[in-house]
């Protein structure tokens, strides 16, 4: 390819206000060597109206045209803006002494490509301007991947807008690089507002020390504390106000250096629901106490009345000893004594009842386990011995106290024991077995009837709510029961007895009686 040298008087040495041009021959013959074969840019020198005077090797490249053929265009031609533009470029260029801009050229085959264009201003002997220098360069690769760069963080952008967590991204002093638009609704802050802070004005003023201790540790040892799992945790507001939430922290290492992103999450709404979840649990297991007491009032009023039938017999004959003469004062004292005991008998069922059925506070703590069984039995027993009942337990001495709600317990076993009796109405032999055994940290209480067993295809539903094998049934008692016991940490199942009936299991926490759990 044939190369066009710079005419000779443009290199005459001169002081200008644009600098110094060579002299001597051989400089300006290297100069123009060197512009006329750079290949990665394209080199053009114009007249002072824009038309093309030489072209170098690489315009070729760049525009698709030999460079003879470029000579005596006007190089506005070669982009995109029209003339009127060109002009304006080259009029900056003379005031500023070269400018730089990025606009559109055309190659003859592929059309328009992003391309960084410089123009010099070359002055001549005289000082006047004489020519424009201009240096082209294909920045469409670069142009791409910045529009895909953009495209990526406006994406990125619209997505961290609309995700419900909170992002906050911080640098490894702590300081806040990035904030989203979640935050900002979260805390209450604008980005601008915190950008460059120190995270620790997140959180509330007792917190923010370790929240710098950890991470001097964390970056000097390496030990992971919150990075890469959630926590819960305190957060503080712009307006002071304090509130719950989960915090996840991921960690990426940028050309700036490491950074961190946490993912913050309110738990306020959360919390309030699992109070109210609770407290509805809580109403659902005070109203099983009332329906269990209603099936067995029928057979309380009777327990009662045996007693108080018993007191007023006493009462009577002690009265009437007493008038019959002064020897007979010790029977009648016996009399009296006896009808203090019943009374006492009395007063204990009642006791009970109002144990049971009162709501009272869910209180969990270290729960002698034999008499708490007895107190349920007895309650839930009463007057099934007279139907023919037999209650045997076998208590494993390893299997000694739980850690546990005693009322909601209490609760659970009159449930079970309840149901067997109902079970072994028809039974020729209405055995009922109860029975503990340590399992690891767990202890297994079961409730074992010899009645008339449980429908396999039953078994499965039993603990749902209104599913009932009754025929007058509401289905609550063993759904309380299943709340009341996965409440405990522990599982409630059944299975069909072994020789005959059903076999009840449920499992609570074992506790030492020292009161560690």
């Amino acid at each position: 390819m044939a190369s066009y040298p710079l005419p000779p008087a443009m290199f005459t040495r001169v002081a200008t206000p644009f600098g110094t041009a060579p002299a001597d021959p051989e400089t300006r013959e290297a100069l123009a060597l060197f512009a006329t074969h750079v290949a990665d840019r394209a080199v053009l020198l114009t007249d002072p109206n824009g038309v093309i005077l030489f072209c170098n090797d690489g315009t070729e490249l760049l525009f698709g045209g030999e460079p003879q053929l470029l000579i005596g265009c006007d190089i506005a031609g070669l982009m995109t803006d029209d003339a009127r533009q060109a002009r304006i470029e080259r009029e900056r260029a003379i005031k500023a002494a070269t400018v730089r801009f990025e606009t559109q050229c055309l190659h003859i085959a592929r059309g328009a490509f992003d391309a960084d264009v410089t123009i010099t201003p070359i002055p001549g002997a005289d000082g006047r301007l004489r020519a424009f220098g201009y240096s082209i360069v294909d920045i469409g690769d670069r142009k791409a991947a910045e529009r895909r760069l953009a495209e990526s963080e406006a994406h990125m952008r619209s997505v961290l807008a609309t995700v419900p967590d909170a992002m906050v991204v911080i640098d490894d002093r702590g300081r806040i690089r990035s904030f989203s638009a979640a935050a900002e609704r979260l805390f209450g802050y604008r980005e601008a507002e915190v950008v460059g802070s120190n995270v620790d004005m997140l959180m509330p003023p007792d917190h923010r020390a370790r929240h710098d201790a950890y991470i001097a540790r964390y970056l000097k040892t390496g030990e992971q504390r919150i990075i890469g799992a959630g926590r819960i945790v305190v957060a503080r507001r712009k307006d002071g106000s304090e509130f719950p939430v989960e915090l996840s922290v991921g960690e990426a290492n940028s050309d700036n250096g490491r950074i961190f992103t946490g993912f913050i999450r309110d738990l306020s709404d959360k919390q309030r629901a699992e109070r109210r979840v609770r407290e509805l649990q809580d109403e659902l297991i005070h109203v099983g106490r009332l329906s269990a007491m209603g099936t067995m009032a029928s057979t309380l009023a009777h327990e009662l009345n045996q007693p108080l039938t018993a007191i007023a017999a006493y009462l009577e004959a002690a009265r009437r000893l007493t008038d019959e003469a002064a020897g007979d004062s010790v029977r009648a004292l016996e009399a009296m004594a006896a009808a203090g005991r019943e009374a006492v008998r009395a007063g204990e069922i009642v006791r009970r009842l109002r144990s049971f059925v009162a709501r009272g506070e869910n209180e969990r703590r270290v729960e002698p386990l034999v008499p708490l069984i007895e107190d349920a039995s007895r309650l839930a027993l009463t007057g099934a011995r007279e139907s023919g009942v037999r209650a045997f337990h076998r208590f494993d001495p390893a299997a000694d106290h739980v850690f546990a709600d005693r009322v909601q317990v209490q609760q659970v076993l009159v449930n079970l024991i309840r149901n067997a009796v109902e079970a072994m109405g028809d039974a020729e032999v209405a055995d009922l077995t109860i029975a503990t055994r340590r399992e690891g940290e767990m202890i297994r209480i079961s409730v074992i009837d010899t009645g008339a067993g449980l429908p396999s295809d039953q078994i499965a539903r039993l603990f749902e709510a209104f599913a009932t094998t009754k025929a007058d049934g509401l289905g609550l008692g063993l759904s309380i029961s299943r709340t009341i016991v996965e409440a405990h940490g522990g599982r409630i199942w059944a299975e069909v007895g072994a020789v005959s009936g059903s076999m009840f299991h449920f499992t609570l926490p074992a506790a030492r009686s020292d009161g560690a759990s």
